[in-house]
């Protein structure tokens, strides 16, 4: 009966051990990546039995099925208010992002698993994970990165609407995105792990890693980054067995010889979207080439790297967000975009393999290879720095007009404070006329995209109506109010075709109809018969052109629409008192 009875719980041990196993753990070759099924079905057995872990849901992602988030709290508090009045750290770790880069998929479920396992949850530090972000993706599962090696299956870049979501972050076209904006949103983390696999060159690393570039990262945060996190983090990895680099991006394609170049996310990316909540960001980047086992294993170390690091420095974290926070609710000017200065360039050792050109099998031609059997190490140099080519000074305030309701809808999401008018309400403050802008003749992620923007102020008094929003510039989201409002920006709601309605003109007139209106303004103001004059002076096209002579009058006419190419959004720029709700 005693054999019968240890045989009974040998068998269950060796089930609940086995059950605890993740998909990849009980391939053959630890060379597959779980399927979505696979990864809920984890850790909703892995909440049953842990207490200090909870699973919630947030939205409707665009295939239909909710976000799944988990939290890990030593404490088992599970209230994101609570949390924070505890004075503790939040990491927010997502993954498949791209579902054909799934390492982080994996190596959280070991992760969470082994945390709770060993009683090695932090004490300061709240983990949550993005079980599988872009869910549509992970379902299309098959082959696609044919210069990938491994999983034997995975999922697909593009979402069920064919969007990059590493594209999404400001325009939020994918109910994805939406969601996960709330998760950011609503719990506040301290700092952001977006799992990646690269793409390019051929080199030793297993990782490589993208931080918020320092240039464009809240000055306080990147001092801590720059001088502290990331060297401890870079540390740690080596004494891992893996040892990393920045993100190999060649100042000259995929050659790294020349130079890599540091990675600028700008707001459309998760991390550069975090970056205007002043959180700290970094992306892994495991090397496509490497086997998957290794890469996964490379994640599951970082990541417990970041967490142990953000333990130990949970207290002063905690501080530099709020003084980070304090410094963007006051500060004056924003950079609106940036470029790389290509005059300073740091040297880093560099870990490669001699490569070459031969003829291409395919065309004849010379395509690059390299040959791993020459490995080598040099000093390369590293182009960090950026510096700003567009600036703004922040107004006391911007108006809102309730029709645009996208972006309403995005602002409070974001938690923007932004009263309304509780009246119709004539205001003397400084409104944009877009002068010229360029638009890309192909759809990037949807969008047709503006660039070079050129915007010419003018003062003038503009009615707004009741319900009308007013977002005062002196929050600690400053960043982002400043950076999609301004339309010059690199990611501006503008830049994104928010507004392109403006750009339309709605009335016009018949030429011969106007013509006599046209003389008689002429006839009765001399400041506009010499306006014109001077213009075809200096102008011979027009001078030339008897339709742009009529158009020139009509748009300085009082019959010209005062709205057309006007942008809708209003910046106060003095102190004015409004009566709000």
């Amino acid at each position: 009966m005693k054999a019968v009875f240890f045989a009974l719980l040998t068998c269950i041990a060796f089930t609940t051990a086995k059950a605890q196993l993740t998909p990849f753990e009980l391939s053959k070759d630890k060379n597959y990546t779980a399927t979505y099924a696979e990864i809920i079905a984890y850790y909703k057995k892995l909440a049953r039995v842990n207490p200090q872990m909870k699973l919630f849901n947030y939205g409707t992602t665009d295939v239909g099925l909710p976000l799944t988030l988990v939290v890990l709290s030593r404490t088992r508090v599970f209230d994101p208010a609570i949390i924070k009045k505890q004075n503790k750290r939040v990491l927010l770790i997502n993954n498949g992002i791209h579902p054909g880069e799934p390492e982080g998929i994996d190596a959280s479920m070991l992760f969470a698993r082994d945390l709770l396992k060993k009683h090695t949850l932090p004490k300061d530090v709240v983990i949550c994970i993005v079980a599988v972000y872009n869910i549509d993706g992970c379902l299309n599962r098959g082959l696609s990165r044919v210069n990938q090696n491994g999983p034997t299956s995975y999922g697909f870049r593009g979402n069920y609407r064919n969007l990059d979501l590493n594209r999404d972050f400001i325009k939020a076209d994918s109910r994805t995105t939406y969601a996960l904006e709330q998760i950011i949103n609503t719990w506040k983390p301290e700092i952001f792990l977006d799992n990646h696999t690269s793409d390019g060159a051929d080199y030793q690393y297993v990782m490589t890693l993208i931080e918020t570039q320092k240039d464009k990262q809240n000055p306080i945060l990147a001092e801590y980054t720059s001088k502290t996190l990331s060297p401890e983090l870079y540390r740690r990895m080596k004494l891992n067995g893996y040892e990393m680099i920045p993100y190999v991006e060649g100042m000259r394609g995929d050659d790294p010889d020349a130079g890599i170049v540091g990675y600028l996310e700008t707001p459309r990316y998760a991390t550069g979207y975090a970056a205007q909540h002043n959180i700290i960001s970094y992306i892994t980047e495991t090397h496509m080439l490497k086997p998957f086992d290794k890469r996964v294993y490379a994640t599951y170390d970082f990541m417990q790297n970041l967490v142990d690091i953000n333990e130990r420095d949970a207290k002063l974290i905690g501080r530099l967000k709020q003084e980070a926070d304090e410094q963007v609710s006051r500060q004056k000017t924003f950079a609106l975009n940036w470029e790389l200065d290509r005059t300073k360039a740091d040297t880093i050792t560099f870990k490669g393999y001699a490569s070459g050109y031969k003829t291409s099998g395919v065309s004849g031609l010379p395509r690059l290879y390299y040959d791993r059997s020459k490995p080598y190490t040099k000093i390369i140099k590293n182009y960090n720095t950026y510096k700003p080519t567009i600036t703004a000074d922040k107004p006391l305030a911007y108006v809102i007009p309730q029709a645009w309701g996208k972006i309403i809808e995005l602002y409070k999401l974001n938690n923007i404070v932004m009263p309304q008018l509780a009246h119709d309400t004539t205001l003397n403050l400084q409104m944009y006329y877009i002068g010229d802008y360029k638009t890309a003749p192909r759809p990037y992620e949807g969008h047709y995209l503006h660039t070079d923007v050129q915007v010419n102020p003018a003062d003038m008094a503009v009615k707004f109506y009741a319900g009308d929003y007013v977002v005062y510039t002196n929050q600690a989201l400053n960043r982002y109010i400043v950076e999609t409002l301004e339309p010059q920006g690199v990611d501006s709601f503008f830049a994104w075709n928010f507004f392109d309605s403006v750009l339309g003109q709605k009335e016009g007139y018949s030429a011969y109809v106007f013509e006599d209106v046209a003389a008689d303004l002429l006839n009765k103001d001399p400041e506009l018969r010499k306006k014109l004059d001077d213009e075809k002076a200096k102008d011979p096209k027009l001078a030339a052109s008897a339709s742009a002579q009529l158009n020139f009058v009509y748009r300085n006419s009082p019959y010209s629409e005062k709205t057309y190419l006007r942008y809708p959004v209003g910046r106060i720029v003095t102190p004015t008192k409004l009566d709000l709700k």
